[in-house]
């Protein structure tokens, strides 16, 4: 049986396509100049130079291979307790912001008769015991637009954090 889960809000849909279209390419921008930050990040855990960082990082095809493996690197005995401080922090808030990222990238959108558009639905299966659940629902109004807005801010602050980091590590000295 296949059904979808609607957790769409009560609020009217007031998403001009423009709009969301807009914020979506900003968060796509500052993700993705954020997550290159974890070449040098790389580089500066395991005391390489930044050619090798980019081939660990492009070897690596997803987001969550790319933070779990800085995040084990920054768990290791070896690591001073202010770097890894420093870099677990950045990727726990990376990881929180992962899942708005994730939710504009692999959502289909609905539009209302007007071509507003009016929700999102997330192209994910949920398997459960009794039934299959697809495309969570979820109206795209004013409120959601703040929310895709704080996302935008705190990844942009993720960077600022991340480039400080780099920036204080004598090992990344000429390499940025």
């Amino acid at each position: 049986m296949l059904s979808t889960d609607t957790g769409a809000a009560a609020s009217p849909p007031v998403a001009n396509m423009q709009d969301v279209l807009i914020r979506v390419g900003q968060l796509n921008y500052v993700w993705t100049n954020t997550e290159s930050l974890l070449i040098y990040v790389t580089a500066h855990l395991l005391k390489i130079d930044k050619e090798a960082a980019i081939i660990i990082f492009l070897t690596l095809n997803t987001t969550r291979a790319r933070i779990d493996l800085v995040e084990r690197l920054a768990k290791r005995h070896t690591v001073p307790d202010a770097d890894r401080t420093a870099v677990l922090s950045a990727m726990g808030r990376l990881k929180r912001q992962a899942k708005v990222r994730n939710k504009y990238n692999h959502s289909i959108y609905s539009h209302d008769g007007n071509g507003r558009i009016s929700g999102t639905q997330l192209m994910r299966l949920v398997e459960t015991d009794r039934a299959i659940l697809y495309g969570k629902e979820e109206r795209l109004d004013a409120r959601e637009l703040r929310e895709l807005e704080r996302a935008i801010t705190e990844i942009a602050a993720i960077s600022e954090a991340l480039w400080a980091f780099i920036r204080a590590s004598d090992h990344l000295r000429g390499l940025v």
